[in-house]
């Protein structure tokens, strides 16, 4: 499985990469996980994706 990575790598304050939104330890774990840990990785990616492009609704 090839890494999500769309080379826009900058963490947030929350060391959460803007790009491809996995953690600082998600990561550099990456290279050393398998293809199960690295869906559930994936999956949580997705779910911050979506939680942090949410528009203000003010």
């Amino acid at each position: 499985m090839t890494s999500p990575c769309i080379n826009i790598c900058h963490l947030d304050d929350n060391d959460i990469c803007v790009g491809c939104y996995r953690s600082a330890t998600e990561i550099t774990t990456w290279k050393d996980l398998d293809n199960k840990d690295r869906k559930q990785i994936l999956a949580k990616a997705q779910e911050r994706e979506l939680t942090l492009n949410v528009p203000n609704s003010h």
